[in-house]
C-alpha cells in the first residue's frame, strides 16, 4: 500500500478559558456551559455564510498540545489499557480532535460557542453544521465504554493528557 503524505493549514484559531491541560474538561458533555470563540482567518469569512441558522457545530482541530503518538493507552473512564482507536484520547498518530459545540452567534470571522472542551491557542481546521438527520445514529453499543456512561461530566483532564 502507498499512500501519500497529507497536510492541512488551520483555517483559524479556538480560544478556550482553559490554557493548561490539568484540569480541562474532556468532552463537549463535561465542558457544559464552557464558553470561547472559533476566530476564523479572513480569507475564509465568505465560507462563514449561512452558519448563523445552525444551533450546533462539529469542530474539527488539531491537539497542538498532545503528547507523542501510543497505540496503547489508558482511557480517562475506564483502568484498562484499550487501544487508541477504541478512546478519545489525543495521543493519536494524527492528532485531530472533534467536539460538537453550540454555535450562540457569529460576528464576521467570529464565532462565539458554548460548550467548548478544548485548549486556548487550539488549531481549527475545519467546521461542519452538526445535522441530527446525518449525524445521530442509532447506536446499539458503545463498546468498553458501557460500564462507564454518565460520568463523563465529573472528569477532568490530568497531568497524563490524554489518557
Amino acid at each position: 500500500m502507498s499512500l501519500e503524505r497529507i497536510a492541512y493549514d488551520p483555517i483559524g484559531v479556538l480560544h478556550t478559558p482553559f490554557s493548561n491541560p490539568a484540569g480541562m474538561p474532556i468532552q463537549p458533555p463535561g465542558a457544559a456551559g464552557a464558553r470561547g470563540t472559533a476566530q476564523v482567518l479572513a480569507q475564509f469569512e465568505a465560507g462563514l455564510r449561512d452558519l448563523d441558522g445552525f444551533s450546533h457545530l462539529i469542530l474539527l482541530y488539531h491537539f497542538h498540545r498532545a503528547p507523542a503518538p501510543r497505540l496503547t493507552v489508558t482511557p480517562f473512564l475506564d483502568d484498562q489499557p484499550r487501544g487508541v482507536f477504541a478512546t478519545r484520547a489525543p495521543t493519536r498518530p494524527n492528532p485531530i480532535g472533534l467536539s460538537i459545540v453550540r454555535l450562540l452567534r457569529r460576528e464576521g470571522c467570529k464565532l462565539y460557542l458554548e460548550n467548548v472542551d478544548m485548549l486556548d491557542g487550539t488549531p481549527l481546521l475545519d467546521i461542519k453544521p452538526y445535522v441530527p438527520a446525518f449525524d445521530a445514529a442509532d447506536v446499539e453499543r458503545v463498546g468498553w465504554l458501557t460500564k462507564a456512561e454518565g460520568r463523563v461530566q465529573q472528569h477532568r483532564s490530568d497531568a497524563r493528557f490524554g489518557e
